[in-house]
């Protein structure tokens, strides 16, 4: 299992690199069996979303995560305190979050015909 960055994705998410606090919430947080699946329209075939609840620092957070089912790689797609729009109700009934999830599965799509990717290691300390 892989967790793997959209380099366009990132930079909204977190700026120009991962916290290391964060860092180490993803690599918490990043595990299919912890996390809730939740609905999504227009998502690739043979993908679903994952939400997981973590706690960093800065507060309580919220992670949405594509799961690639076949080769049980993530990607991801949200990293938001549980105050933001998306945060508080990551659901498909919040526009907020349909309006975000279709720019988001459209950026990593285009990140990923790109080359524009990187592997966050799950067990290390290196991005």
């Amino acid at each position: 299992m892989k967790l793997i960055l959209s380099r366009r994705i990132l930079k909204r998410e977190f700026g120009r690199t991962i916290p290391a606090d964060d860092l180490s919430m993803l690599r918490r947080t990043a595990k299919i069996a912890l996390a809730t699946p939740i609905s999504g329209s227009g998502l690739p075939a043979g993908t679903r979303l994952l939400k997981a609840y973590g706690t960093a620092r800065s507060g309580p957070k919220r992670v949405i995560y594509l799961l690639m089912v076949a080769g049980e790689d993530l990607f991801l797609l949200f990293y938001r305190g549980k105050n933001d729009s998306i945060g508080a109700n990551a659901s498909p009934k919040n526009p907020a979050f349909r309006a975000e999830l279709h720019k988001y599965l459209a950026l990593l799509e285009q990140d990923i015909h790109a080359g524009a990717i990187d592997t966050i290691d799950l067990t290390g300390d290196e991005i």
